[in-house]
């Protein structure tokens, strides 16, 4: 029998494509497709073929949903077919992103619809289906506190709710979601189904003593866990933030379908960005956080990743995988933090932490998500996070290879990574 590939005791190699999707427009916004933007719609072929050749095993990948479902009652998956096939045809193994925000937007309230957790299960699994004699590794929801907070604290996104009610409301939602197209998935693929829990690694640090220990400090390194204690059972009338979900409206019926029958992880991923990572706190200093007002950062390395991986462990007790990281900045910036965060995946495997994943994110360069509320064009919002970067021209969207993609094939033959 195989072993799956999170049990097998290496450090396997994986690239994501930036896959956000907010299909939501209104006044003084445009609709979201990070897959348009990159004209990865048109190039999926050739960007599969660029990440095997860099070296990579997995492939965080999405679907947009708001395509494969355009109305309530219809399904399209002719884009999505051969997309699935040729990750077969070349050895490349998807990892799924089911939500990596954004719904169709044909669901009214989008994450707060009552139907909202219905509706996504009836999604994935109809995904699962459809694909399970070749898909089977799952990530159901990208960052849920991402979710909750773009669109339930800081009313950025749709349902653009606010302030900590709005947080917990999402929460909830986003909870009762993942815990139910969990279960539908496992339903269909039985002990071949392998679930990456994935959100942002987030650290709150004061600026002095009574910002590090205060109030605000405390309620927000809670928050960091705050879905994925929900889906996976953790949280009952002692924890932390329990009386924010009270006043939210969580059920005991809930709480007790997550408590009885968790949806637990067989990895739990860190997303990470040394340079935003890691929040300050300053004393007498309100901040929302988030775009609209964000509390200064600071840049913790390698320490702030090994620690929020360690955390991880701890808390959820399956294999850690650092399932987003890279930094913004220039090819010599990035190159420096490839080296860096690899020689501390090998530090920590070496101490006996099961460390079974590294994603460079993205593959190649992608857009800000600052783009939705401006008429500038898409290059004025190009983020240089990417293997290869993305260049303009006269035909289509170029992707142009950096000596990053060397350095990143370089490590993926470093033996020290293997068992």
């Amino acid at each position: 029998m195989t072993v799956p590939w999170h049990l097998d005791g290496a450090l396997h190699f994986a690239l994501g494509i930036e896959n956000t999707f907010v299909p939501q427009s209104g006044p003084g916004e445009r609709a979201l497709d990070e897959y348009e933007l990159t004209e990865h719609y048109e190039q999926w072929r050739g960007d599969l073929d660029l990440a095997r050749s860099a070296g990579a095993e997995l492939l965080r990948w999405g679907i947009p949903w708001h395509r494969v479902q355009p109305q309530r009652d219809s399904w399209d998956w002719s884009w999505v077919d051969p997309v699935i096939d040729h990750f077969g045809e070349i050895g490349l193994r998807p990892v799924i992103d089911l939500l990596h925000y954004g719904t169709p937007t044909w669901l009214e309230r989008e994450f707060a619809n009552p139907d909202f957790a219905a509706r996504f299960a009836e999604f994935g699994v109809a995904f699962a289906e459809r694909y399970g004699d070749r898909v089977t590794d799952y990530t159901p929801i990208n960052e849920p506190m991402i979710h909750a907070l773009f669109s339930g604290e800081y009313a950025y996104w749709p349902p653009y709710l606010r302030g900590t009610e709005g947080l917990a409301t999402m929460s909830i939602q986003l909870a009762e979601g993942f815990h139910q197209v969990q279960h539908g998935i496992a339903e269909v693929l039985g002990d071949r189904a392998v679930f990456v829990h994935v959100d942002a690694g987030m650290r709150f640090v004061g600026a002095d003593d009574a910002a590090q220990r205060g109030e605000l400090a405390e309620r927000l390194r809670h928050q960091v866990w705050l879905v994925e204690d929900l889906v996976t059972g953790g949280v009952d009338d002692g924890h932390p933030l329990f009386s924010h979900l009270a006043a939210a409206g969580i059920t005991d019926a809930l709480l007790d379908r997550l408590r009885t029958r968790p949806a637990l992880p067989d990895v739990s991923g860190v997303n990470y960005y040394p340079r935003h990572s890691t929040e300050v706190i300053e004393t007498g200093v309100h901040h929302g956080g988030g775009f609209a007002d964000p509390r200064p950062t600071r840049d913790d390395g390698g320490a702030g990743l090994e620690e929020l991986l360690r955390e991880a462990h701890a808390r959820y007790g399956a294999p850690v995988a650092v399932t987003e990281t890279c930094v913004t900045g220039t090819v010599e910036e990035r190159a420096a933090w490839m080296d860096e965060s690899f020689d501390l995946m090998a530090r920590l495997r070496a101490d006996g932490l099961p460390l079974v994943a590294y994603t460079w994110w993205p593959v190649f360069d992608m857009y800000e998500w600052t783009w939705r509320h401006t008429e500038a064009p898409r290059s004025a919002h190009q983020l240089s996070m990417g293997l290869w970067s993305l260049e303009e021209g006269a035909g289509a969207l170029r992707r142009v290879e950096t000596p990053l993609v060397a350095q990143f094939r370089r490590h993926a033959a470093d033996g020290r990574h293997r068992p």
